[in-house]
C-alpha cells in the first residue's frame, strides 16, 4: 500500500462529474488497484476513489495547470468502464510504501451461528428441564434453529437472531405450523431468541402465541454477568 499526503485537487468524470478543488488530502493506492482519496473527516468514507481494476498513470501537467501550481497530474482510469480520475498534484507532503501481505479477512463474533451454538449449550436459559433434540432441525422449508424437547413431552422450535424484528416471527410461524402435524413432535411452541427483539415483533410474536427471549452475548459467553430474560 501507497501512502501519500499532498495538496490536491481531485476531478472524477464518468457516470457523472464531481470536483474537489485545492486541499490536504490522503491518497491510498492499494495492492489491489483501487485507489482512494480521504480528507481528516467523514471517518472511514473517502471524498473520491476508483475500484479495481484500473490503471494509474503519472503525466506531466499542461501549462495552464503547471501555471497553476500542479507538478504533476495522475489519471486513474477504470480499465472497463471507462471513468477516471484526475489528481493533480500540488505538493507532496508524505509518500510511503508498506507491504501489509496477505489479511486474513474480518472474524465476526456474535453472529447467529455463535448464538445458536450457545443457545443449544445453554438450553436452561429457555427454560427447566428441556433437553436438546437437535440443531439445525430439517424442514422441508428449511432448518429449525434449535429444537428442544419439553420435560412433558410436547417440542419447543427456537428461531435465533441477532434482530429479532417481523420477518423473524413469521418464519418461525411457518415452522409450528408445519412441526405441528407430524404427531411424533406435536405440540410444538416457539420462542424467538434474540440480542435484541423490536417491539412490533413481541407483539406479534405474543398475538401468535411464540415467546420471545433477550439473549445477553456477553453473559453467555461468560464474559460477564447477566441473563437472558424471557417475556
Amino acid at each position: 500500500m501507497r501512502l501519500v499526503i499532498a495538496r490536491c485537487s481531485v476531478d472524477y468524470t464518468g457516470r457523472l462529474n464531481a470536483h474537489l478543488p485545492l486541499a490536504t488530502r490522503l491518497i491510498l493506492l492499494k495492492a489491489d488497484g483501487s485507489v482512494l482519496v480521504h480528507s481528516d473527516a467523514l471517518s472511514y468514507k473517502p471524498l473520491n476513489w476508483m475500484s479495481p481494476p484500473c490503471n494509474v498513470s503519472v503525466q506531466e501537467p499542461s501549462d495552464e495547470a503547471a501555471s497553476a501550481g500542479v507538478s504533476e497530474q495522475w489519471r486513474v482510469s477504470h480499465a472497463k468502464n471507462g471513468d477516471a480520475l484526475l489528481i493533480n498534484i500540488f505538493e507532496v507532503l508524505h509518500d510511503s510504501s508498506h507491504d501489509l501481505g496477505t489479511d486474513p479477512g474480518l472474524i465476526k463474533d456474535g453472529v447467529e451461528s455463535d448464538l445458536q451454538r450457545l443457545l443449544a449449550e445453554q438450553v436452561e436459559l429457555v427454560g427447566d428441564g428441556l433437553s436438546l433434540v437437535r440443531r439445525e432441525y430439517p424442514t422441508a422449508i428449511g432448518p429449525v434453529d434449535l429444537l428442544l424437547r419439553a420435560p412433558d413431552g410436547g417440542t419447543i422450535a427456537i428461531e435465533v437472531k441477532r434482530r429479532g424484528d417481523i420477518d423473524g416471527v413469521e418464519q418461525l410461524t411457518r415452522y409450528l405450523d408445519l412441526l405441528n402435524r407430524d404427531p411424533h413432535l406435536a405440540p410444538v411452541t416457539g420462542v424467538l431468541a434474540a440480542q435484541e427483539i423490536k417491539p412490533q415483533a413481541k407483539v406479534l410474536a405474543g398475538d401468535r402465541g411464540i415467546r420471545t427471549l433477550t439473549l445477553d452475548y456477553a453473559a453467555m459467553k461468560g464474559i460477564e454477568s447477566g441473563a437472558p430474560t424471557l417475556f
